[in-house]
């Protein structure tokens, strides 16, 4: 019964009628009831299939006008990297939270959620559960964000390059980042991308910065290869004109790519993981993302 189901909500999700907020609650629906029979797969299919997705949406963009939005999106990821992380390491103190979880939940608000995790993890040599409390964190405010960010920027009537702006900035994962984006416009979309991958590069220096303040010594820092290859297909899509008649075909799947990816996030946020994250990591993550969230939005209908 459970394979049946969870058969048929994926098949739904490869339909054109599937967007990337109804993919999210059908897994989130399918891990409430009946459960997710395949967690490991889904588990391991996720970061994989994210990554080919980003770089499929690569070859639906133009590179210049990605780096016109790279420009503009430079100032605010810097000051919003730091102030989240230093911010972090203060509420995390007040909380009386382990120095690990704090970080780790720090990165992933302040770079990209889950990937930010899992790259800084290794570095921090964190334990099994401090990693599966800020993972839990992130997911859980990821699906809140996809689900609240369209309606309040139509509220607003943010215009596409601000809403791009907003969702790179304030909301965690990539995969949520694009799928908010994806439901406001093309524009939004491919501004949100570009500038959250750039952010995404922090993960390097941040990795770095972790192995010297926690005095970690013979550890690898994990480089975000899917980056370059977004990057790769963004210029072929420019440069190349004999590759554009395939570009809508190629984002298209990439869309779908997405669509697929959170329903597999959504499928993997049983009660037990959003339980198993306790109240003060959540609060922890709730007070960040909304500081973020609210200035960030504060500064763009400021100045953008």
């Amino acid at each position: 019964m459970q394979q049946v189901v969870f058969g048929a909500a994926l098949g739904l999700c490869l339909t054109p009628w599937a967007s990337p907020p109804l993919a999210l609650a059908l897994g989130l629906i399918l891990a409430q009831t009946v459960g997710n029979p395949f967690t490991s797969q889904t588990k391991r299919l996720t970061k994989y299939l994210l990554q080919f997705s980003v770089v499929g949406l690569g070859f639906g963009m133009n590179a210049h006008a990605a780096l016109q939005a790279g420009k503009e999106g430079i100032l605010f990821t810097v000051v919003s990297v730091v102030g989240t992380l230093g911010l972090g390491y203060l509420v995390g103190k007040w909380l009386g939270l382990g120095r690990h979880v704090v970080h780790l939940i720090s990165c992933g608000t302040a770079i990209c959620g889950g990937s930010a995790i899992a790259a800084v993890g290794p570095v921090l040599r964190a334990k099994d559960e401090e990693m599966s409390v800020a993972l839990g964190t992130v997911f859980v405010l990821n699906a809140l964000a996809l689900f609240a960010f369209p309606p309040i920027g139509h509220a607003l009537a943010l215009t596409q390059n601000q809403f791009g702006l907003w969702c790179a900035i304030a909301i965690h994962d990539t995969s949520s980042v694009v799928g908010a984006a994806a439901a406001y416009g093309t524009q939004a979309l491919q501004v949100a991308t570009t500038v959250k991958l750039a952010r995404a590069l922090w993960i390097i220096p941040v990795s770095i910065g972790t192995a010297l303040a926690f005095r970690q010594q013979g550890v690898k820092v994990q480089v975000p290869y899917f980056i370059l290859g977004f990057i790769a297909a963004m210029l072929v899509n420019t440069y190349v004109p004999a590759v554009r008649p395939l570009a809508p075909l190629l984002t298209h799947l990439a869309k779908i790519g997405l669509t697929v990816t959170l329903f597999f996030i959504g499928a993997g946020l049983s009660v037990r993981v959003v339980r198993a994250v306790g109240a003060r990591p959540f609060v922890l993550g709730t007070v960040l993302w909304v500081v973020i969230s609210v200035s960030s939005l504060y500064v763009i209908l400021q100045s953008v």
